[in-house]
C-alpha cells in the first residue's frame, strides 16, 4: 500500500512507522506511530536541520563580510562581526542606503527628526521604494518630523509610495532594520558620524519587539487631531482612572465631587468610544492625548 520497500524504509526512517513482531510463526507488521509522537519527531529532525542550516549561513555570511565592500579602515569589527561600529560618514550613508535593499519581506524605520543642519528640500530624506508589493515598509515619525513643511511632505511622499506611517509623541533614536535580519542604530542621535551595524539574530528581534510596541502605541500619520479633546481635569481622571482608582478615590485626589468625577468619566468614555477604563486609556496614549 505504501508503494514499495523505500517508501516503507523511508516511513520508518522519518519515525512515523515501526516494525512490530508479533511472534515466531507470524509476519512482522508495520505499526503507525501516533500521530503526536511522529510530529514532535518530525519537528525534531526540522529543528536539528534549521540548527545545521543557520550555521552554514553564518559561516557562508562571515567569509562574505571578509571581502564586502562596506569593510573599511574606519570601521571597528568583532571577531564574528555580528555587530560593527561605523564611523566613516560617506560609509554610513552608503551602508544606510544599501539596508533598503537588503529587505526581502519587512523594511521599518522609526525617525526623531535629529539633524546636524536646519532642514530643507536638499537634506529631506527620498522616499523609499515601493518594492514592488512585495515587501512591508513601515515608519514610525516623532511628531515634531511632521510639524516641520519638509518633513510632512516628505511622510506624505512616502506614504503615496506605499509606506506605512505612524506618529508618536517621542522616539528615543533613529532605527533602520530589513526584515529580522540586519539593523542600524545611531551611535550619536544624528547618527552621521557614528553607527552600529547588527546582524545578531538576537539584538535584531529584540530591536523588531521594540518597534511593535510603539508601533501598537502610535496613530497613524493624518488619521487623528494630535491636540486633546481632553481638558486638564479630565485628563488627570483619566490617569487615575487608569491605574485602577475607584471613582469615590479619583474625587478625593481631585478635589471635586463623585458626581463630577462621574460625568467627567461618562464624557472620556464617550469620546474615546471604549466603555472599560483600560481600553480607553490604551486608545488616549496611542493618540497621544496623555503621555
Amino acid at each position: 500500500m505504501l508503494g514499495g520497500a523505500e517508501q516503507v524504509e523511508a516511513v520508518i526512517h522519518a519515525g512515523m512507522a515501526h516494525v512490530q513482531s508479533s511472534g515466531p510463526t507470524l509476519s512482522p507488521r508495520l505499526v503507525p506511530v501516533p500521530p503526536d509522537m511522529a510530529l514532535q519527531g518530525t519537528l525534531a529532525d526540522l529543528t536539528r536541520q534549521l540548527v545545521v542550516d543557520q550555521e552554514r549561513l553564518l559561516a557562508g555570511q562571515r567569509r562574505m563580510a571578509e571581502t564586502h565592500p562596506w569593510a573599511s579602515p574606519a570601521v571597528d569589527e568583532s571577531n564574528d562581526r555580528l555587530v560593527r561600529i561605523i564611523t566613516d560618514r560617506e560609509e554610513i550613508g552608503n551602508v544606510s542606503r544599501a539596508l533598503i535593499g537588503a529587505a526581502r519581506h519587512d523594511w521599518i524605520t522609526m525617525d526623531n527628526g535629529s539633524i546636524e543642519r536646519p532642514m530643507d528640500e536638499l537634506t529631506a530624506v527620498p522616499p523609499p521604494p515601493s518594492f514592488e508589493g512585495h515587501v512591508r515598509c513601515r515608519a514610525l515619525y516623532e511628531t515634531s518630523c511632521a510639524e516641520h513643511p519638509v518633513g510632512v511632505k516628505t511622510i506624505e511622499i512616502a506614504v503615496e509610495a506605499g509606506e506605512e506611517a505612524r506618529l508618536l509623541p517621542r522616539i528615543g533614536m533613529k532605527m533602520k532594520l530589513a526584515d529580522e535580519v540586519i539593523a542600524m542604530l545611531p551611535l550619536i542621535p544624528t547618527g552621521m558620524s557614528g553607527a552600529l551595524l547588527i546582524r545578531s539574530s538576537v539584538i535584531v528581534a529584540a530591536l523588531r519587539e521594540y518597534f511593535e510596541l510603539l508601533w501598537e502605541r502610535a496613530i497613524p500619520f493624518g488619521a487623528a487631531s494630535r491636540e486633546s479633546p481632553l481638558n486638564p481635569l479630565q485628563q488627570q481622571i483619566l490617569s487615575m482612572l487608569i491605574e485602577g482608582l475607584s471613582d469615590a478615590s479619583i474625587a478625593k485626589r481631585a478635589g471635586v465631587s463623585l458626581s463630577t468625577v462621574r460625568r467627567h468619566s461618562a464624557t472620556i468614555r464617550d469620546k474615546l468610544g471604549f466603555d472599560h477604563h483600560f481600553a480607553a486609556g490604551v486608545a488616549a496614549v496611542r493618540r497621544g492625548w496623555i503621555k
